[in-house]
């Protein structure tokens, strides 16, 4: 989807959300402001935000797609067709985005436009997330996850229980501080469960201990638990 593309569809879902949930309207015309000044191609060319966009027109579209059935059991029928991960994030973690105030949006759009945003980590997350899959779990990745309530992704195990998993790759020295942090930011939107993981790249089977921790905590970490590993 071309730039202009993308603001038209921005612009058309305001009108559709100031109907059916004026949070979103609102949200979505935060982000309209944000890019107004921007032209269509220089939109194109920033590639992450364009990526963040893609993810809130389509999140948009399933949310007023919710919005829109007639009753409860529709909704739910919705629902069930989704993967866990989707589950949660349509039923608590977006509708809580645009519900409440988000601290850090303002800070980290600006990264984004100035293209200061470094997804350190992208590789590891998209190598985790396959294997995730190939063991049959699910998982998520939105941006606002990522940096509004530093979660790279969202899990789902056997037992269908959503985890929101943090990946670094800091030394140990830091990633106390970082751990105090993520642990505060999750516990400030309420999210009930979360697992920070520390990996050393130089260790080669790092990434199926990384996908054995995340699968085996999404089944059985108990509520109000935010866990460091190691």
């Amino acid at each position: 989807m071309q730039g202009k593309q993308v603001k038209e569809q921005i612009q058309t879902l305001i009108v559709e959300a100031s109907e059916l949930d004026p949070s979103l309207a609102q949200r979505l015309e935060q982000v309209n402001r944000w890019l107004k000044d921007l032209k269509p191609g220089s939109l194109t060319a920033k590639k992450f935000v364009t990526a963040f966009l893609l993810q809130l027109i389509k999140d948009s579209k399933v949310w007023l797609t919710l919005h829109s059935l007639s009753s409860e059991e529709e909704q739910q029928a919705a629902f069930e067709l989704m993967t866990p991960t989707e589950r949660y994030w349509y039923g608590y973690i977006f509708p809580k985005w645009l519900h409440e105030k988000d601290p850090k949006f303002f800070l980290w759009k600006q990264k984004l436009m100035a293209g200061e945003f470094n997804q350190a980590d992208a590789q590891i997350v998209q190598s985790l997330a396959q294997d995730i899959v190939r063991r049959n779990g699910t998982f998520l990745h939105r941006y606002v996850a990522d940096l509004s309530m530093a979660t790279d992704l969202i899990v789902s195990n056997r037992q269908e229980k959503p985890l929101c998993v943090q990946i670094t790759s800091v030394s140990d020295e830091f990633a106390q501080i970082k751990y105090e942090k993520w642990k505060d930011t999750l516990q400030k939107w309420e999210i009930q469960r979360g697992l920070f993981l520390s990996y050393n790249p130089g260790d080669t089977e790092y990434l199926n201990i990384l996908v054995n921790i995340s699968l085996y905590n999404s089944d059985h970490l108990q509520v109000k638990t935010y866990l460091k590993f190691p």
